[in-house]
């Protein structure tokens, strides 16, 4: 079995994921605050 080293192995991937993710995140967050903001503004 091959011996394991802390921190050798490639994370380029999975950190464009994560990146990826929290940029979905602040997207869905900025639009969710925008139709509030509209909604409380309309008075619905």
């Amino acid at each position: 079995m091959a011996e394991y080293e802390h921190g050798s192995m490639d994370v380029s991937e999975q950190q464009k994921t994560f990146a990826g993710f929290v940029k979905a995140a602040a997207l869905v967050f900025l639009f969710s605050a925008v139709v509030l903001i509209f909604l409380a503004i309309v008075g619905t």
